[in-house]
């Protein structure tokens, strides 16, 4: 049996659409108020367990019977007040399984980030090999996800059999308005302005796709591929979406002072009215930032093959323009 965590999340659930469709037998693990998605709730060949973890005795139960992990259930936040919630779930949690598949003998396939690969010398793609370094500037997030990476790597060296991925910005028509599918209905409102940066984006069905190919490729062990479609600025990707939504193409530059005013500005909104904010210091930073990551890696070790970035894009715009 195969068992995927952060099954009613945005990756892990449409993971487990495709494991169904293979004929595959699959438990889930949930949180207790976690909401069940309504296409997986009373699905043969599902199981769906309560579990943390966080929580390494709730999970002994949980791993009788397995023989696959897909470890997809993980925190994102940019929240300086969500800093312990999210070194518990990532990096805890991560050891957690980790230590089970060792027990165990189970073989995993850990989702990580593209947070976790480091920097190149400019004028080139960051790939696998490239070694991610705490300068100072990363974000919390990307701290917690690169130690999380280090448990697997811990686990990997101790005999456990595992493939990691870092996926880029995972989007796709089923997002909705949450996680990345908001920034494409902020878009549908009209923005006016831009982030100076880039970013790598992927279709959320090439990352189950290429997780289930890895995950059947035993000859593959203690490797990570980067899963990134194409790469973007802010620029071109706004203007992209603004044209398939018909509306007015954002044309002002957000530069490093600008987005230094807006972050404080929101923080001390934060405090008088104890809302949270719609930007902190880490998301205006990561804004500014010119990524571009490899894909050449997974294209070239299993013949892996991208759906292009523009048809996601399209489905998204289109879907949007239509709820209404």
């Amino acid at each position: 049996m195969i068992l995927v965590t952060g099954g009613t999340g945005f990756i892990g659930s449409t993971l487990i659409v495709h494991l169904l469709a293979a004929g595959k037998c699959v438990k889930a693990i949930k949180r207790p108020d976690s909401v069940i998605p309504i296409y997986l709730n009373g699905v043969a060949n599902l199981e769906w367990v309560d579990a943390d973890i966080v929580d390494y005795f709730s999970l002994e139960d949980v791993f009788l019977g397995i023989s696959k992990v897909y470890h997809c259930a993980g925190m994102i936040s940019n929240y300086p007040e969500d800093r312990k919630q999210l070194m518990k779930i990532n990096v805890e949690g991560t050891a957690n399984l980790v230590n089970h598949c060792l027990r165990m003998s189970v073989r995993m396939v850990h989702v990580s980030s593209i947070a976790t690969i480091g920097r190149p010398r400019v004028g080139t793609e960051s790939c696998e090999k490239d070694l991610w370094e705490n300068d100072g500037r990363q974000s919390m997030y990307a701290i917690s996800k690169y130690l999380a990476e280090m448990e697997v790597w811990r686990g990997i060296s101790e005999g456990m059999d595992a493939v990691i991925v870092n996926p880029s910005l995972v989007i796709s028509k089923q997002a909705g308005k949450r996680g990345s599918g908001a920034l494409f209905y902020q878009l549908k409102k009209g923005l006016r302005f831009f982030p100076s940066g880039s970013i790598g984006l992927v279709d959320v069905e090439d990352v189950v796709k290429a997780m289930i190919l890895l995950m059947d490729r035993t000859d593959l062990q203690g490797e990570r591929y980067i899963l990134n479609a194409a790469n973007r600025t802010y620029k071109d990707l706004f203007r992209q979406c603004a044209a398939f939504l018909a509306v007015p193409v954002p044309r002002v530059t957000l530069n490093r002072f600008v987005l230094g005013l807006a972050w404080r500005g929101a923080c001390i909104l934060t405090m008088l009215t104890g809302k949270r904010a719609a930007i902190t210091k880490e998301t205006a930073r990561t804004s500014q930032k010119l990524l571009a990551f490899s894909n050449q890696k997974i294209m070239h070790e299993i013949g892996f093959e991208f759906k292009p970035i523009d048809e996601t894009i399209k489905e998204i715009c289109n879907t949007i323009k239509n709820d209404n």
